[in-house]
């Protein structure tokens, strides 16, 4: 028993050792290298630069009121349609109290003025027509009578003003009803009925009472680097990708690069603007993020290869074309110089050194992926 023990132990042993070996000589051999075979195609090479920014209406209007009180009732809400001239808001005006005591006794001056005019009036018409007074006293009498009933007239319409800032003979120029000053959509009401409002003056902005867009001309307005800019002029294609609308781009033309600098966070940035051409199937919500592919160059037809199969040795490039068959054992590659043009960063233009029937070598692959 002993003697079968000790035989089995040195079996053991020794094939522990012979897998150690084996181990070790399969570590020290070199691992096969096999690459994938890549073929030149006819494809077209785009050149842009990317911009992100946002889409907003190129026309935004803030309708303020031309008088101070507080809003009595609110006609629209927001994401409404509104014609130019609809009313908006009414708003009631509340009087400052010494202007409405002086108004209440412009009009009661006014009253007692026309009380006197008119009985010097009569007394002079009675005499005119017995002959005593002339006929130009006679006219000179009515003018001052007419005059003070017009001064009566416009201290009751300045009453009415500051009372509720509007007089009834021009109820149709009524300044506390507020009106949309263009055709669009109502974008926010940020006011409610109570509210106090001031008027827009030479002093203050005023309160907005509405945002009021042209939803049909949209304008996108975004950021490049400063090493793009240079690149870009008015005229050029942009396509639009915005965030919220994963399905739908827009196209749009470049209209504006600024002059001007701006620095966000350390870096420079130009603004650019684009005019969106928008569907009429689409609607596009003001404030949309989206990102501008703005095409810079275009070449169609033209034999390209993934940029990763190029080699660069000094001011020259590279790439290894397949001499032996794809899935030989091993695989032989011939370099050969070639001359690149216009790349987009994925793939790059071959304009001399290659042709579609050439097939070269492109990344790494697994080797039993090959076969």
């Amino acid at each position: 028993m002993k003697k079968f023990l000790k035989i089995f132990l040195g079996i053991l042993l020794a094939a522990i050792l012979a897998g150690t070996f084996w181990f070790l000589w399969r570590k020290t051999r070199p691992a096969k290298t096999v690459y994938t075979v890549v073929m030149p195609k006819i494809d077209t090479i785009k050149q842009s630069v990317v911009a992100t920014g946002k889409v907003e209406p190129r026309d935004e209007v803030l309708i303020k009121p031309q008088i101070s009180g507080i809003i009595s009732e609110l006609h629209k809400e927001a994401g409404e349609m509104i014609r130019q001239g609809e009313v908006i808001a009414t708003v009631k005006v509340i009087p400052e109290m010494g202007s409405l005591n002086s108004a209440e006794s412009r009009v009661s001056v006014a009253e007692i003025s026309l009380a006197q005019t008119r009985r010097e009036h009569r007394r002079t018409e009675t005499l005119y027509e017995k002959g005593v007074v002339s006929k130009e006293e006679y006219e000179q009498s009515l003018t001052a009578l007419e005059k003070a009933e017009e001064e009566l007239q416009n201290a009751r319409d300045n009453l009415e003003i500051t009372k509720n800032g509007i007089a009834s003979r021009y109820k149709e120029l009524s300044n506390t009803q507020i009106r949309s000053t263009i055709d669009g959509m109502i974008l926010d009401v940020p006011v409610k009925v109570g509210n106090s409002v001031i008027q827009a003056n030479t002093f203050n902005d005023g309160t907005t009472i509405a945002t009021v867009a042209d939803m049909s001309k949209m304008l996108f307005r975004g950021n490049v680097d400063e090493t793009d800019v240079g690149k870009l002029r008015s005229g050029m294609p942009v396509r639009l990708t915005v965030g919220a609308m994963q399905d739908v781009a827009l196209d749009a033309e470049l209209e504006y690069v600024s002059p001007k600098a701006t620095e966000e966070n350390g870096v420079i940035m130009f603004e650019v603007k684009a005019a969106v051409r928008i569907p009429s199937d689409v609607f596009v919500r003001s404030g949309y993020s989206a990102n501008a592919d703005i095409e810079i160059l275009n070449r169609e037809g033209v034999l390209t290869i993934p940029e990763s199969c190029l080699e660069f040795d000094g001011d020259k490039t590279y790439v290894y074309v397949l001499t032996s068959d794809e899935h030989a054992d091993p695989q032989t590659f011939d370099k050969r110089e070639v001359k690149t043009g216009l790349s987009d960063g994925v793939n790059i233009e071959i304009a001399e050194g290659l042709d579609a029937e050439t097939a070269i070598r492109g990344a790494k692959a697994d080797p039993k992926a090959s076969k």
